[in-house]
């Protein structure tokens, strides 16, 4: 049987119908990589986007997070390379701020990768840094209560969640959080669907090579045979739910043999592996998941454009 979460979840999806895959095995090296070339792609707007609202607004955010008598710890969930948190950062540092950045990810090359760089970049900062997966985190985050909290969730990962997942997390971060800690959550906003479908289809073909690194892990560490030839990225987007799905596509009929797991898997031509979501949203679902959650919004922060919104909770009183 398999013996590692990353196996047992691939030996689970690709026995399912329809078959799928976790998005957050895309995450090595390479697929950091990849995902850093997506971001600052045009057509990839919720980086700039998201880059634009914490610049604009950096003084509203810290001021909100301070808590001068005590200091807080700043923890990041999916901290990535750290690009837009940094815009933070430099403010708290400069204004001497007493806090600690606690930035986690679930992969060991981004955490050492953003590490790194910080210290390189700004010796002055305190980091603590942790490896691992957002729930696993939650469990964990209920130890820091020695002083405020100010959780940043950045880059709408919250939309990788259908609804129901989106308030079970939401649920389980309020039940991490004190009366005075605060939560900074990143949603992307329903807009033209054409724009949508751009972000995640680009002709350059960044985001097709991003889907296939899931595949391309599975034939490196678990000796498979998978032809990433022979599968086509497709993305789809219902504005109706604000739900955006990729896809890969088999597009011929084909065999593929995991050794590792000791499995062999057969593919008709055109069937799909669904690989990712990426959830749209306005005020109005956010203010339900928030309500369903037990939180209660603060604030929230816009771009020009209106296309991406960070919106600030507390626990419900």
């Amino acid at each position: 049987m398999p013996n590692t979460p990353f196996k047992k979840d691939v030996f689970e999806g690709l026995n399912t119908f329809p078959k799928f895959l976790y998005s957050k095995y895309i995450y090595d090296k390479k697929g950091d990589k990849l995902f850093q070339d997506i971001m600052a792609m045009p057509s990839y707007y919720l980086t700039n986007c998201e880059f634009e609202i914490l610049t604009n607004h950096v003084t509203a955010i810290s001021t909100y997070f301070d808590n001068k008598e005590e200091g807080f710890d700043l923890i990041e969930l999916g901290a990535g390379d750290g690009k837009k948190t940094k815009v933070l950062l430099n403010e708290l540092v400069s204004k001497k701020t007493n806090f600690i950045y606690k930035p986690i990810d679930i992969s060991q090359n981004a955490i050492d990768s953003l590490s790194s760089n910080l210290k390189a970049e700004n010796p002055a900062l305190k980091v603590e840094a942790e490896i691992g997966e957002y729930f696993d985190v939650l469990k964990r985050l209920k130890s820091y209560d020695s002083r405020k909290k100010a959780i940043m969730v950045l880059g709408s990962n919250i939309g990788n969640l259908l609804h129901p997942k989106a308030i079970d997390f939401l649920t389980q971060l309020k039940n991490a959080m004190s009366s005075e800690d605060m939560v900074l959550i990143g949603f992307d906003q329903k807009k033209d669907p054409q724009t949508i479908l751009d972000a995640y289809n680009d002709p350059e073909g960044i985001t097709a090579a991003f889907n296939k690194n899931l595949l391309a892990r599975i034939n490196s560490e678990m000796k498979a045979n998978f032809d990433l030839d022979a599968f086509k990225h497709w993305e789809v987007y219902d504005p109706e739910t604000g739900t955006a799905k990729s896809y890969l596509v088999s597009t011929k009929k084909q065999e593929v043999t995991i050794g590792e797991i000791a499995l062999t898997i057969n593919f008709e031509e055109w069937e799909t592996i669904h690989t990712e979501i990426s959830q749209k949203y306005d005020d109005k679902i956010v203010s339900w998941l928030a309500d369903e959650a037990g939180l209660t919004i603060v604030d929230s922060f816009t771009d020009n454009k209106g296309y991406y919104k960070n919106y600030l909770f507390m626990k419900k009183k």
